[in-house]
Order: structure tokens, then sequence, then C-alpha cells
């Protein structure tokens, strides 16, 4: 088995003196996990961190077992975030989200074209936290569990949904919702519309709706919780007054 790909790392451990496992997405075939030789040495180092974008040279002699992979950086990659830790976050965070959401060997292009939306975005403070929201439903999307923000669950009106079913992810209208309203997930505009506007505590509630149906589909079936990277941005951006 052997291929070449355009790949993000989503996560590198140490294995032997020298080696590292390193856990790609890549565009044409998914997630992928690869041996990869002198890892530790320093010229390599920096494109071993998450969001680093490869080309990754993969090579296995049986196809169901795990490969080695030779990479090749492209561009500058997270390094030109050092000195913005609140976005390194952001990028931790969606990079261990993919990591533990997506499955082993099947195709996600939609995956990788979010994540590589997201971390283009990074770069402005203003906007990143809610292309963060946008990844994590481009997530859910992919992986067969999109929200329908398209019209009114319970009336099929196309206007005024402020409101998200926490069962089904499907929009509902303010007048609609208005009896249950303390049992649904409030909708924040730029989840309808890239000219929605930002107010006060709507990345807040974005990260509450992505966070809820990636618990209910995706990792409480798998046993497990939320990624602590996750969890861990939901706590800087609060205290960066960014929710």
């Amino acid at each position: 088995m052997e291929w070449e790909d355009e790949a993000f790392v989503l996560s590198a451990r140490a294995h032997g003196e020298t080696g590292a496992i390193v856990e790609l997405l890549t565009q044409e075939r998914g997630k992928f996990a690869a041996h990869v030789s002198g890892a530790a040495s320093r010229r390599m180092k920096p494109f071993l961190q998450a969001g680093a974008k490869v080309i990754a040279r993969y090579r296995a002699r049986v196809s169901d077992q795990m490969g080695a992979a030779s990479l090749e950086p492209i561009g500058e990659g997270p390094a030109s975030l050092f000195d913005e830790p609140l976005a390194l976050s952001g990028l931790s965070a969606a990079a261990a989200v993919a990591a533990g959401a997506l499955p082993e060997r099947e195709a996600h292009p939609g995956a990788f074209h979010a994540l590589e939306a997201l971390i283009a975005a990074l770069a402005i403070p203003e906007i990143w936290p809610a292309v963060y929201v946008r990844f994590e439903a481009g997530l859910l999307q992919d992986l067969g569990f999109g929200l329908d923000l398209s019209k009114c669950a319970a009336t099929g009106a196309l206007d005024d949904l402020v409101y998200v079913s926490p069962r089904t992810g499907r929009a509902v209208s303010r007048e609609a919702g208005r009896p249950y309203h303390d049992k649904l997930l409030p909708l924040p505009p730029f989840m309808l519309s890239a000219q929605g506007g930002l107010t006060d505590g709507d990345v807040k509630a974005g990260l509450d709706i992505t966070g809820h149906f990636l618990e209910q589909f995706v990792f409480h079936p798998l046993n497990r919780p939320l990624p602590p990277a996750r969890v861990w941005l939901l706590d800087r951006l609060g205290e960066a007054g960014r929710l």
C-alpha cells in the first residue's frame, strides 16, 4: 500500500528513541496513523505540531497494518501563531476534536477543508472563534449528523429562527419555541448566515450547540467525553472575554 497526499497533523506521540506515531488528516483518505522516523530531531519537531500542513508519503507492506510515512512541510504552519496563545488553543481543540471524532481510513474531505478554513482564519482574532463553531458544525455535517437550520421544524417558517432542538438538531422559530424556550438551545444569527454578525454570547451559544451534538451523536456512542483541549478552549475564550 503506497500513497502521497496533503495532510494536517492532528497529533504526534513519541515511539522508540527517535520516532513518533503521527495521526494525519489527509485530503483524500481521511484519518491515518503512521510511524515517522527521526521525529525527535530538531528539524522535524516544528512540523509535527497539531495543525501543521504536510505532504505525506505513506508506505505499508500490508494494507490493514500501520505503515511508515515521510513528511514534507507546507508553509509556516503553527509557528506563525506562537505569539497568539488563544489561537493556538483553538487549533489544539480543533485537532483533538477531529482526531477523536473521525473514523480511521475513511475519506472525509469536508472535514479536511473545514480544518483548512479554520487554520486560515486563526490569524484574524475577531472572527476565528465563530469560524471554529462553523468548523465543528461542518465536522458534524461530514459525519452525517448535520444541523438543519433551513426552516422551523414545527411550522416550516423561514424567518426568525432563534432556537435549535437539542433532540433533532433542527431550527425552531421564536413563536413556535416560546412555550419550550427553556428546553431549546439558543441559535446565534452567525450560524444562519455569514452576514449574521456577532454579539456577546453568540460564540458560547454556538459552541453549546455543536458541543451538545458532538457529545450526543459522536463521542457518547464511542464511550468518550469531549476532548480536554475542547473544554480548555471554552475556559480560555471565557477568560479572554471572547464568548
